[in-house]
């Protein structure tokens, strides 16, 4: 383990998988990751091996197969996942979050149902709120779920799903306006929908159609995807927790240990960049000695060193916020825009230590230099980011005229 990004107060089961984890991403994913990604391969023979060390299941409760771990041990494998290969950490997200959704707000019958078998990774999740028209105005959804008798009628076209072809559980958050009547708030009138599937592109069930795989800058290898609904007609008890209306909050729920999972991702994303960074400085010579020992990079790696540390810090913050059951939005939101940003400035300034072989394909740099700027947008931009924080600060510190 490096000295950079420790965790204190782990206990000893927390340092043991985060020990495999690192191991696991040492050996099975960086040797690979950059070949597999500049062929946007998915990365079955990886993602099996983390279906064996039962990282599918990691916050899965014990009754259900899972090993009932908590959010700061999920984030801090994620963070060295993406150490590794950011888009596998994408593959292990959207799983979670639904896993994470069903076990706060299923019913009795859809925990038993789908948290078994997502434990054991038989059973894969994806979660889809975007849609072509809309980015961060979740309000605006137009995707539609209509009850007719003992089911429910879904129409809409949904954007930027993760996993959408491998993925077997979608959960997608439709408007439903069954018992809500006009003028209802819009984030009252939203549900969220448990849309089983097969593995795949095309029509993957009769009414539910997943296009090819959207062609990205980065952050390859994961399938990302449309997803259209043309009268896909889904069982009433396929409504997350049995009653509609209540989608908005089960989505923002899940979203908000999400933004944690993406602030892990940016924290493990710097961290190699360092590592790259730091490395070469000491590889490549100028002037007759290694760069490293140039003033001007040591001042380099002392900035990235530091956002390393303080990313991480705010992260397992929010982590342990979460874990001791408070609310954790300000902590999350804090966490997200910080860990993001710094990841940037991180991975640029490796790639300008690297100088013009980081423009080469043949080093890794060049490809964390096409990741990153996922983390800017994904769970939210920064500008929203920006908005939670400063209006839970308001409530924190309420003027008393």
């Amino acid at each position: 383990m490096t000295r950079l990004a420790q965790t204190a107060g782990l206990n000893d089961v927390q340092r043991e998988i985060l020990s495999t984890v690192r191991d696991f991403v040492d050996k099975e994913i960086i040797p690979v990751a950059t070949q597999l990604e500049h062929r946007d391969e998915y990365p079955t023979q990886i993602v099996e091996g983390l279906k064996e060390l039962g990282l599918f299941g990691l916050m899965i409760p014990e009754e259900y197969g899972g090993l009932g771990e908590s959010l700061l041990t999920y984030a801090l494998c994620v963070e060295e996942i993406a150490r590794g290969w950011m888009s596998v950490s994408g593959i292990i997200n959207t799983h979670f979050i639904v896993a994470y959704m069903l076990k706060q707000h299923g019913t009795q019958e859809q925990k038993d149902t789908f948290l078994p078998r997502m434990a054991l990774g038989e059973v894969r999740g994806a979660f889809s709120m975007s849609e072509p028209a809309l980015g961060s105005d979740v309000s605006a959804i137009t995707s539609k779920g209509v009850r007719d008798g003992d089911e429910y009628v879904l129409n809409g076209q949904k954007m930027w799903l993760t996993n959408g072809g491998t993925s077997t559980l979608v959960a997608v958050l439709c408007r439903s306006d069954e018992g809500h009547p006009e003028g209802t708030a819009p984030h009252k009138s939203m549900t969220t929908f448990l849309v089983e599937k097969e593995a795949g592109f095309g029509e993957v069930r009769p009414g539910l159609t997943i296009p090819g795989k959207i062609d990205k800058m980065g952050y390859k290898g994961v399938d990302t995807t449309e997803l259209i609904m043309d009268d896909l007609r889904i069982p009433a008890n396929r409504v997350l927790g049995g009653t509609t209306g209540r989608g908005f909050y089960q989505m923002m729920d899940g979203v908000e240990v999400g933004r944690v999972n993406v602030a892990a991702r940016g924290c493990g994303v710097a961290q190699r960049a360092f590592e790259l960074g730091v490395s070469y400085a000491q590889q490549r010579q100028t002037f007759g000695k290694p760069i490293a020992q140039h003033q001007a990079i040591q001042f380099k790696l002392a900035e990235m060193a530091t956002k390393v540390e303080a990313a991480h810090a705010m992260m397992v913050n929010a982590a342990r916020k979460k874990d001791s059951g408070e609310r954790n939005d300000l902590e999350a939101g804090m966490a997200k825009y910080l860990a993001s940003e710094y990841c940037k400035e991180v991975v640029e300034d490796a790639f300008r230590i690297h100088g013009g072989y980081g423009f080469s394909k043949e080093y890794e740099i060049e490809r964390l230099y096409r990741e990153a700027p996922m983390l800017l947008i994904g769970e939210g931009t920064a500008e929203i980011q920006k908005m939670i924080i400063g209006r839970r600060l308001l409530e924190e510190y309420r003027f008393q005229g």
